[in-house]
């Protein structure tokens, strides 16, 4: 069994990412405010002892914002991965391991798809929905976030689906389906929890961008939302943009760096 060591990248990456997973968990419960508690007489105020962060040009809290803001992210980057890695992996992973025409289709179909940008797939989704929430927000994101898994899990069955524990199998008598899932997915986990990691990064990054634009859940605190209230009061407070902006940059800097972390640990010739 592999242990894994923190150490190099990791040593920034895990605390960032705990830190990260810590303020999604607990954020709502220990903010001090709610993060759409309009207080026009104290818009735009710098730090206090009652705002640590200041507030917005509505006098909603930033702090609590930024709390609450954390579980948005974290909710919608974990569902979307979770979604997109299990597409990925049966399309992407189970087509190739049939072989023959699917394997064919399957490719031309992750290179098709892969050939449009994801941010303006991501709009054109969120776009047909009148007011987007939660769900649809990951159902966009997972259109295209597939693709990525479908890749890995393509390129990793056809490196084992030769080896001699996959013959073994299936001179005893063992299912296709049995093979795939017993033997073949178990031995792909170490690249598909790498390309997680990079996948949970990039989604919090994707939620903020579309949540900036204004297509993200109108409902709940964003990251991408408090960012776009910042930029309007860019020159004379650059505070709240700045917020926000290290919370992204922070969150996915550190997953960044865990997944190249962990990339260097699974890798079996390191």
């Amino acid at each position: 069994m592999t242990t894994l060591r923190i150490e190099g990248r990791g040593v920034i990456g895990v605390p960032l990412v705990l830190g990260f997973a810590l303020t999604a968990v607990l954020g709502p419960w220990v903010a001090p405010y709610r993060p759409r508690a309009i207080d026009l007489a104290h818009s735009l105020e710098g730090p206090t002892a009652l705002h640590w962060l200041g507030t917005s040009d509505n006098g909603v809290d930033v702090l609590s914002v930024l709390l609450v803001g954390a579980r948005l992210a974290a909710v919608v980057s974990v569902s979307t991965v979770c979604l997109s890695a299990l597409l990925g992996v049966l399309l992407g992973g189970g087509a190739t391991f049939l072989g023959g025409r699917w394997s064919s289709v399957m490719a031309r179909l992750t290179d098709a798809a892969q050939s449009f940008p994801s941010l303006v797939v991501n709009m054109g989704v969120l776009a047909l929905v009148s007011r987007p929430g939660v769900a649809h927000m990951i159902a966009a994101l997972s259109v295209t976030g597939w693709v990525g898994y479908a890749r890995v899990a393509r390129a990793e069955v056809l490196r084992l689906e030769s080896r001699e524990f996959v013959t073994a199998a299936r001179a005893l008598g063992a299912g296709e389906a049995r093979v795939f899932f017993r033997h073949v997915l178990p031995n792909a986990l170490g690249p598909l929890w790498v390309q997680a990691t990079f996948g949970l990064g990039a989604t919090v990054l994707a939620e903020a961008s579309l949540s900036f634009l204004g297509l993200g859940p109108g409902a709940a605190a964003s990251w991408g939302a408090l960012l776009d209230q910042g930029t309007a009061h860019l020159l004379h407070t650059p505070r709240i943009a700045m917020v926000a902006g290290v919370a992204i940059s922070a969150t996915v800097l550190g997953f960044n760096l865990t997944g190249d972390w962990l990339r260097d640990q699974l890798d079996p010739r390191a």
